[in-house]
């Protein structure tokens, strides 16, 4: 390529300084190819996870249950050699058996705090919605701010901090709702489907020839924390057009202002797509946004942001139809 053709100096510079994402488009590739020797399907879902943690983001994936909702989650942490908890959320489970407690020493007459399984790098949070209100009320801070106080002492997240949450949203007895504030600290809201009969063929032929190993054994760490950290760095400095991020933000404003919506989206929301969309394009191997990165992360950002009139409800219309509606209202930027 000849440089010397390029209009101006400014012009060569951008050329110059484009951003390296190989290592990461190898790293991702090495996280697909551990996690399919035991999922079959779910593709766009393994790629809208590697989005978030390249995004720095909470996901909160949906689906009925026996669909490997957990089993992706505890995968993905496989391939990552850093700290990993699990904690099952239950209609007993108290906001300290989450965040942790202050423990009395009698022989040093002194309180010591005592971390709870939430600190640590990442937290798969299992049926997230079984939790009463005050025990999600206690992920606010630690999912917003990645830090937890006790007794006005702050107690900071070691970087990656990730949360994974999983609901299954037709059983309703013995679930609370997640409160609009919560759903808002996710920034994606993925569902997840019913594989093909072909793909169910394939799960079932894998699990006769694996046999009693258990799936988790067949997945090595492929990544360092290290490596995640380096790569969050790499994905801020992706390139985004003014017309871009203009994009963005018409999108965003039209959900505000929608006969079928109750509620729009706010302004993290429109952060939430524009981090989203970089780390997208890192993926994709590229490192500007494009109008079609824009498209491919609004629903899972916004899908759970936005509330539906109850008359559009009882229709049987889903966030999904509307958000899609009102992107394709939208010129895309040229």
């Amino acid at each position: 390529m000849v440089l010397d053709n390029l209009p101006d100096n400014d012009d060569k510079s951008l050329f110059e300084n484009r951003l390296n994402v190989e290592e990461l488009n190898h790293a991702a590739f090495k996280i697909r190819n551990e996690i399919g020797k035991v999922i079959v399907g779910q593709e766009r879902v393994l790629d809208y996870l590697m989005t978030a943690l390249l995004a720095n983001g909470h996901v909160l994936l949906e689906g009925v249950p026996g669909i490997a909702k957990t089993m992706i989650a505890k995968l993905l942490s496989k391939c990552i050699n850093t700290g990993f908890s699990r904690i099952q959320f239950t209609p007993d489970l108290m906001p300290s058996d989450v965040l942790g407690t202050m423990v009395f020493h009698s022989g040093r007459s002194e309180f010591e705090f005592k971390k709870g399984p939430i600190f640590s790098n990442l937290v798969l949070i299992d049926e997230v919605n079984r939790a009463p209100a005050k025990t999600q009320a206690a992920l606010f801070e630690v999912m917003e701010e990645r830090q937890v106080t006790i007794d006005g002492v702050t107690h900071p997240m070691v970087s990656p901090f990730i949360v994974l949450a999983t609901q299954n949203p037709v059983e309703h007895e013995g679930t609370y709702r997640l409160p609009e504030a919560q759903l808002d600290r996710f920034l994606f809201k993925i569902k997840l489907d019913y594989p093909s009969v072909d793909q169910e063929v394939t799960i079932l032929q894998n699990a006769q020839q694996r046999g009693s190993i258990i799936e988790t054994e067949e997945v090595s760490p492929v990544i360092t924390a290290k490596e995640i950290l380096d790569f969050q760095e790499l994905v801020t400095r992706v390139r985004v057009d003014h017309d871009i991020i203009s994009y963005i933000a018409k999108i965003v404003d039209k959900t505000r202002n929608n006969s079928d919506l109750f509620l729009g989206a706010s302004p993290r929301a429109s952060l939430a797509v524009l981090r989203s969309a970089k780390a997208f394009a890192a993926l994709e191997g590229r490192d500007f946004v494009t109008p079609e990165d824009i498209k491919e992360m609004i629903v899972p950002v916004l899908n759970h942001r936005v509330i539906l009139t109850p008359e559009r409800e009882m229709e049987g219309l889903h966030p999904e139809n509307v958000i899609r509606r009102i992107v394709d209202s939208i010129d895309v930027p040229r």
